[in-house]
């Protein structure tokens, strides 16, 4: 647990300032290639009410599966140095791609700065407490290509048989609004039918775009298995994460902040469909 520092002084009115107290005010960092973080936002909103967010859309790199470890690695650095600048108490990695591929980076270069919470390591969690014979995974060709479920579900779950399928165009479909349309149902049924997830008990979705599209998945499975979405498993451990540092903020919150690195029409279609009212929607080259 990441212990920060507290400072308490007294202003010159005689009224103390208490740095905590701040600090529990300020905004929960998520950033992800896209809208598919907006899946984990909009579960954090539900669990924590009282916490405001402030959110990047990397959608000029726009999807991170089919970039290079390297290339993520340097998008989510620059990412969570712009999440801190606007004064992120935590930082969440709402990406599988990245999570994957720049978790472990990240924890050692902001050692100490933040507290920085990935997607897969709860899941991974909460299926050491299940009990499933074969588990799938769905991702971009990057996380699958990682191998970091199986990895890590084999750590735990050393029964436990661990299938795999990189799934490249869901991303993509979703982010170009394919999606509950003919289009979307035909690819979606051409990658799940595949031999390789004959069998499974449970499908863990491998991308926060895919609860989008939950449903769908659902359906081709004829609801016969447990679809396993992260979006609030990872608000959960961040609830969690947050009472044992001290920072849940149970006082009022501030206004909700959205950044992407390129406008698409659709991330506010979206935006807006997850989260009600006016979205404070910004573009912010971070990159130039």
């Amino acid at each position: 647990m990441i212990q920060i520092p507290v400072t308490i002084c007294q202003l010159a009115d005689g009224h103390f300032f208490n740095e905590e107290h701040q600090l529990k005010e300020e905004p929960i960092g998520i950033f992800d290639s896209g809208v598919g973080g907006l899946t984990v936002a909009h579960a954090i909103k539900q669990i924590l009410p009282g916490e405001s967010i402030i959110y990047f859309g990397d959608t000029a790199h726009l999807p991170y599966g089919d970039k290079s470890a390297e290339s993520i690695k340097q998008y989510s650095r620059k990412i969570t140095e712009f999440l801190l600048e606007h004064n992120a108490k935590v930082v969440l990695v709402a990406c599988n791609s990245a999570s994957a591929s720049a978790f472990d980076t990240l924890k050692k270069e902001f050692d100490g700065r933040t507290i920085l919470i990935d997607v897969i390591d709860p899941v991974v969690d909460y299926l050491s407490t299940r009990d499933f014979d074969t588990i799938g995974v769905i991702g971009t060709k990057r996380t699958i290509s990682s191998g970091t479920y199986e990895n890590k579900l084999k750590k735990r779950m050393p029964k436990a048989k661990v299938v795999s399928l990189a799934t490249p165009l869901l991303v993509p479909m979703i982010e170009e609004g394919f999606i509950f349309d003919d289009i979307s149902n035909a690819i979606i049924r051409a990658y799940l039918s595949d031999p390789t997830l004959k069998s499974i008990q449970a499908l863990i979705l491998g991308c926060t775009h895919y609860p989008i599209i939950k449903n769908q998945i659902s359906k081709i499975f004829n609801f016969n298995i447990e679809i396993v979405d992260s979006s609030r498993i990872v608000a959960e451990t961040l609830r969690d994460t947050l009472e044992n540092n001290n920072l849940l903020n149970r006082g009022r919150k501030g206004k909700d902040q959205f950044f992407i690195s390129d406008y698409t029409a659709y991330f506010e279609k979206i935006a807006r469909m997850f989260f009600e009212g006016e979205i404070n929607l910004r573009k912010a080259d971070i990159w130039s």
